[in-house]
Parts: structure tokens; sequence; C-alpha cells
């Protein structure tokens, strides 16, 4: 905090010239290592999507699946941004976005979003199932859980004034809340391993699904290697976790 680092932007070029002033010490280098994707891919075990589930197995991109069977073309012709609405419907879905919010966020009209959302979930209907799962759920028990048991309380999910906020957060943070315990897990195993083989490396923070290390500079590839492989066994989902890193002097450049 003050900074708050989870609040630095990435997709300006203020926020990564910010990200630049983060150096490794002397003789070491900035390893970030991150989850790709991981909350769809949180998405595909929850609600066993045969769609989503086929696109993560057989190594596509995702947003690119999700715009052929959107936009119906084939995954050569899908363009750039066929590519980028499906990717704003994917991640939308996931924090309940309505269609009023999704065609604001791509510059178009509420029923072309509505009419994107609904081929959407023709096309995924398991995803549909799940959320529509999911509200009931809330609604019977009071609160939703993450794959590995943590409860967030719902008391909002009864009353007509914050119903639809309640059902958006019970959607939501079964996939938030199981990527964060997914991460706290992988955390503690990294931890256990450097400590066990004396490596000269240690975390020195963690945002959102990215974790990030200062390494020997003679060992960070290595332990690069090393630190995916421990992040991508965190949890066995019925989807690969996958794991991007990098390694620079400095954290913009690591990302």
């Amino acid at each position: 905090s003050d900074p708050n680092l989870q609040n630095i932007p990435i997709r300006t070029a203020e926020g990564r010239r910010v990200r630049q002033a983060f150096v490794a010490s002397a003789g070491y280098k900035l390893l970030a290592a991150d989850y790709s994707q991981v909350e769809l891919r949180i998405m595909a075990h929850l609600s066993r999507d045969p769609g989503l589930l086929t696109a993560f197995t057989s190594d596509q991109d995702v947003h690119r699946a999700t715009a052929a069977d959107v936009f119906n073309v084939s995954l050569e012709d899908v363009s750039a941004d066929q590519r980028r609405s499906a990717k704003a419907i994917n991640f939308g879905l996931i924090y309940g976005m309505s269609a009023f919010g999704l065609g604001k966020a791509l510059g178009i009209p509420r029923n072309m979003a509505q009419e994107y959302i609904d081929s959407y979930f023709a096309k995924y209907p398991g995803v549909k199932l799940y959320m529509e799962q999911t509200k009931e759920i809330a609604r019977e028990k009071g609160f939703v859980e993450t794959l590995f048991g943590r409860r967030l309380y719902l008391p909002g999910i009864h009353s007509g004034r914050t119903r639809q906020a309640a059902e958006r957060a019970a959607i939501n943070a079964p996939m938030q809340g199981t990527a964060a315990d997914i991460m706290k897990i992988a955390m503690i195993n990294i931890q256990d391993w450097l400590e066990k083989e004396n490596i000269k490396a240690k975390m020195i923070l963690q945002v959102h699904d990215e974790v990030i290390l200062e390494v020997a500079t003679k060992e960070a590839d290595s332990v690069a290697t090393k630190i995916s492989e421990i992040m991508s066994k965190a949890a066995k989902l019925s989807v690969p976790l996958e794991v991007e890193s990098g390694i620079a002097d400095n954290w913009g450049e690591a990302h």
C-alpha cells in the first residue's frame, strides 16, 4: 500500500513506466510468473461445458475459439475485432456483466450486445446452466463456496434492492475465490521449495494472478522453470493450469 501495487496499470504507457521503476538488486533479476486465463479455466472446470473444456484441453486460443462460435466463422477467419469482442464476453460474463455493460465496453448498441450474449450461451450452454444453478444455491444456502470450500456469505441475495449485485457476486466468487486459493497454495509450495533447496531467491510481491520473485541471475532460468511447474500443479482441474513467466532487470520488462 501507499502506493497500492495492485492498482498500477499495465495497459498504459504510464503504468508500464511506473513498473520499470521497480528494479532488482545487483546480481539479481526479477522473475514474474502468472497464471494464464486462470478464472476462465476455473469456469470450464466448474461448468463442465464441453466447448470450453475442448478449447482449453486442445490448447486453443480460447478467445479466438469463442469468437468463431459466437460469430459463426472459422478459427482462421476470426478478425482482431471479433477476438476483442469475444474476450470482453468471456471475462464480462464471469463478472455478471449485463447487455448494457457489454455494449458500453464494446461501444455497440445494447440489443447487439444482447445478441452476442445469447449466441454465447447457445454455444456454451453449460456456462448458462452453471450460472443459474449457482444463483439458486446462493438463494437456498445464503452463501457460495470456492473449489476448496471457502465461503462467501451473501446476505443481500433475498433483498430486491441488492439481489442483482448479490447474484453477480455469487457467480464470480467461486471463480475469483478459487483463483486466489490456488495462488495461495502455489506460494506456500514455492516457499517450501526455496527453503528446502536453499535457492537464492525470495518472493517479493503477489498481484492478482502473478507472483514476483527476486532471483540470483545465475539461477534465474532454472528457477523460472521450476516455479512454473510448481504453480501449474497447485490444483488439479479438468483443464491444464498454464503459467507464463518473464525474467528482466525490472518489473515492467519482466511481465
